[in-house]
């Protein structure tokens, strides 16, 4: 999802479960970027009343792991998720570990949305520059953690519309 800004995220008419929750699988590292992302997301979802919680794994290589064993661990409770949103940030740095974390990071949640019942969504900046990673947490590409909760929103309104 790319957009401006300015632009609003149009959610009107977007059905959700009384008990939607989604749960953010957000990085320890590069925490001055994910937190602004987490700020963005946890903003969207509370003006939605999506009960939401965080947590925490060291880096982007982390997620899917997270995310699965939460899944497994919650699967059958009332406060299981309807929704996970991947937030992190993975900078281009001198050696080909960029490429490495980006590619794994980017195949696990493919691999979570094939084989998981609920949405993942991909709210992991790969950025080569500081700057680019601040156009994207409210400058002018727009604001990656709100876009990250507001699709979470449509593949939870989508998969109950095939109710």
């Amino acid at each position: 999802m790319s957009t401006n800004s300015n632009n609003l995220y149009e959610t009107a008419g977007i059905q959700l479960p009384k008990d939607a929750c989604v749960v953010i699988v957000r990085t320890e590292w590069n925490a001055a970027i994910v937190d602004k992302l987490e700020e963005g997301c946890n903003r969207i979802l509370s003006q939605h009343n999506i009960h939401h919680k965080t947590i925490m794994v060291p880096g982007a290589f982390e997620i899917p792991f997270a995310i699965k064993n939460y899944w497994e661990a919650h699967k059958y409770k009332d406060d299981k998720p309807h929704a996970f949103v991947a937030l992190g940030c993975v900078l281009r740095g001198d050696t080909p570990h960029f490429d490495y974390v980006c590619k794994a990071v980017t195949d696990g949640v493919v691999q979570l949305n094939l084989n998981l019942p609920v949405a993942s969504i991909f709210g992991v900046l790969t950025v080569d520059t500081q700057q680019q990673a601040n156009e994207r947490i409210g400058g002018k590409h727009g604001h990656k953690g709100e876009e990250a909760a507001v699709t979470a929103l449509k593949m939870i309104a989508l998969k109950n519309s095939f109710k």
